[in-house]
């Protein structure tokens, strides 16, 4: 006969070991930014991806730009998702945040330079989902700051 020992959560909290196997105290706050990041990202893209031909007029993009951006953030935010759920998430935040970072300058450059054929609601629609990337930003740089 074999014994299962476990740990109680009131143990645990009390010695300071988080609750989730492998997660350091304290990287809580990232992992729910790198998860809500993720979220939104697949939940946005696979609207994008389902209405590709009625926000492709809408945006000034073609149908197949409209898909294929849906479908990459549907890809990015699964596997953002799985990348948070890692035991040294204190990596995966540092690269996602300056991913989002970079993200936030290479759409702003594009957009004054005018490379795409967007339209108002474009431009719009484009501005906010990036001031969004750089709100998700802000708070990867609060949990990555709070494991250093």
């Amino acid at each position: 006969m074999t014994a299962i020992t476990t740990r109680p959560v009131r143990e645990a909290r009390e010695t300071g070991l988080d609750v989730a196997a492998g997660a350091a105290p304290g990287d809580s706050l990232l992992r729910f930014a790198l998860r809500a990041d993720a979220t939104l990202c697949a939940g946005l893209g696979l609207l994008i991806a389902m209405a590709a031909d009625p926000l492709s007029r809408l945006s000034g993009l073609s149908s197949t730009s409209e898909w294929i951006a849906g479908a990459a953030l549907v890809v990015y935010g699964a596997t953002l998702y799985l990348l948070a759920g890692l035991p040294d998430v204190r990596r995966v935040g540092s690269g996602v945040l300056a991913g989002n970072v970079a993200f936030a300058i290479l759409v702003t450059v594009v957009l004054v330079a005018g490379w795409l054929p967007l339209t108002e609601f474009g431009v719009a629609a484009t501005i906010g989902f990036t001031v969004v990337t750089l709100a998700f930003a802000y708070v990867q740089y609060l949990g990555v700051r709070r494991l250093a």
